[in-house]
């Protein structure tokens, strides 16, 4: 099959699709596509039936050597800043919810446990574990 200006048009071959498809898939993982247009791609991307079908489907997203906007990783005071949080929401509902509900239990039991935790947590940092226990 010849193309408009005249050249031959090669058929695709499933190592072209698969790669093709594997830059869709990634696009998806990274926020550039949603789902459901990545979904539409990758389909249209397995029914090209001639190269020159699949570099459309992807002309529009950054190449290898172009960076992609990462988000800065989450720094510890975030992430527990955050963990205060859902553990104060879930206090606030489970007192909402009566004081003997499941949720408040639950939410108690939670808090509890990370006390618990950052408190043993906190001891071992400071050595005091091997101190108490002779080791």
């Amino acid at each position: 099959m010849r193309r408009p200006d005249g050249g031959l048009r090669l058929r695709a071959s499933d190592a072209d699709r698969s790669a093709t498809v594997e830059l869709l898939q990634d696009a998806v993982a990274r926020g550039l596509l949603t789902h459901d247009e990545g979904a539409e791609r990758m389909a249209a991307a397995f029914a090209a039936r001639f190269r020159d079908e699949l570099p459309v489907l992807t002309e529009d997203l950054p190449q290898d050597g172009l960076p992609v906007a990462v988000a800065a990783p989450v720094g510890w005071h975030v992430l527990g800043s955050s963990l205060v949080a859902q553990v104060r929401h879930e206090l606030s509902a489970g007192l909402a919810a009566g004081p003997w509900g499941r949720r408040f239990v639950a939410a108690l039991g939670v808090a509890f446990l990370l006390g618990l935790l950052v408190t043993l947590a906190g001891l071992g940092v400071h050595g005091l574990f091997a101190e108490a226990f002779d080791l």
